[in-house]
């Protein structure tokens, strides 16, 4: 499933562990999230930071990233690992 397809309320899990709702039913390369982490937010996510989401069976599935998406995670990377 493409970020794309997921609609709100759908659960999902995020690059870096943390579980998250889905909030909106919007398309593109942000996604409005409520984060479930050290607190509890709501916010912009970037597309490529989810990474699976829970179907109604229960179980996790992958998503897949879009090229567009993919290129826009490298670029976002490169920039953090410079200023960290």
């Amino acid at each position: 499933m493409h970020t794309n397809d997921l609609k709100k309320g759908t659960s999902v899990r995020l690059r870096n562990g943390w579980s998250a709702t889905i909030e909106d039913n919007k398309k593109g390369n942000i996604r409005l999230c409520k984060v479930y982490g050290r607190y509890t937010e709501l916010g912009s996510v970037y597309s490529h930071d989810i990474m699976e989401y829970i179907a109604e069976d229960g179980t996790l599935k992958p998503i897949v990233h879009t090229e567009k998406q993919l290129k826009h995670y490298a670029l976002v990377s490169k920039i953090f690992e410079e200023v960290l």
